[in-house]
């Protein structure tokens, strides 16, 4: 009696685990916003979202395909207008292209913070990205920042030079801790490093994800909080 009593405990305590360790929306004010997904009634007290407008395609030179032909109108939430990109090899007119994103979000009375890149830089491409990254800061309009996505294990190695040359050129790094529906397994691994990250940081949670935070990240003087990506309900 004394076992099952100790395996019911055991089941128990793995139950509650995973349903306090799955991400809640309700709890976060930072979201993703992707194409196809149906917007869900937290983003009406978000303080920022992250918003898909299009997608540089690879090829011989990145092209601008618009994901977004209706331009969002947002009054209380800071916007960053987000770029799914494939290569840095860019078209001639993929940078106009932004400027114009820029330039009809703002004129629509949307509060722009910038554009965020989302690209998969592999961590030995890091002088590369850092390099493209730099060049294109100094041809944004003026008042726009620059946010970048950044893969979890690019923590592994945060004090890297090229990773912290980042640093005075984006205004912060999301890492993201998932890999399309799911977190990626060992998690906690990886942001033991984050010590070593000298620049503005988020952690990017993926809804109905598994986290638990780790204690020592609310103290780290670059940590600025956590941006969930939205998903649709399994089946819609």
């Amino acid at each position: 009696m004394r076992i099952l009593a100790l395996i019911a405990l055991l089941l128990l305590c793995a139950c509650n685990k995973t349903a306090d360790d799955r991400v809640d929306a309700q709890a976060h004010d930072a979201f993703w916003l992707w194409a196809g997904v149906e917007p869900q009634p937290v983003l009406d007290k978000a303080a920022t979202i992250y918003i898909l407008a299009a997608e540089i395609k690879g090829g011989p030179q990145g092209h601008y395909v618009d994901l977004r032909p209706a331009v969002p109108r947002v009054q209380h939430a800071q916007l960053w207008i987000v770029y799914r990109v494939e290569t840095l090899a860019w078209d001639e007119r993929v940078l106009p292209a932004i400027h114009r994103d820029v330039a009809n979000w703002r004129a629509a009375g949307n509060r722009v913070a910038g554009i965020q890149i989302d690209f998969d830089a592999a961590t030995r491409g890091l002088p590369r990205y850092a390099a493209f990254l730099k060049q294109l800061r100094s041809e944004l309009p003026p008042g726009t920042g620059l946010s970048v996505t950044g893969l979890l294990d690019w923590s592994s190695g945060g004090d890297s030079p090229a990773l912290n040359a980042l640093e005075g050129t984006v205004d912060e790094v999301v890492l993201q801790t998932y890999q399309g529906r799911q977190t990626i397994p060992g998690y906690p691994d990886y942001l033991r490093q984050l010590d070593r990250v000298t620049l503005p940081f988020r952690i990017g949670l993926v809804q109905y994800g598994e986290w638990q935070a780790p204690p020592e990240l609310e103290r780290h003087p670059h940590f600025k909080g956590y941006v969930v990506f939205l998903l649709n309900p399994e089946g819609s």
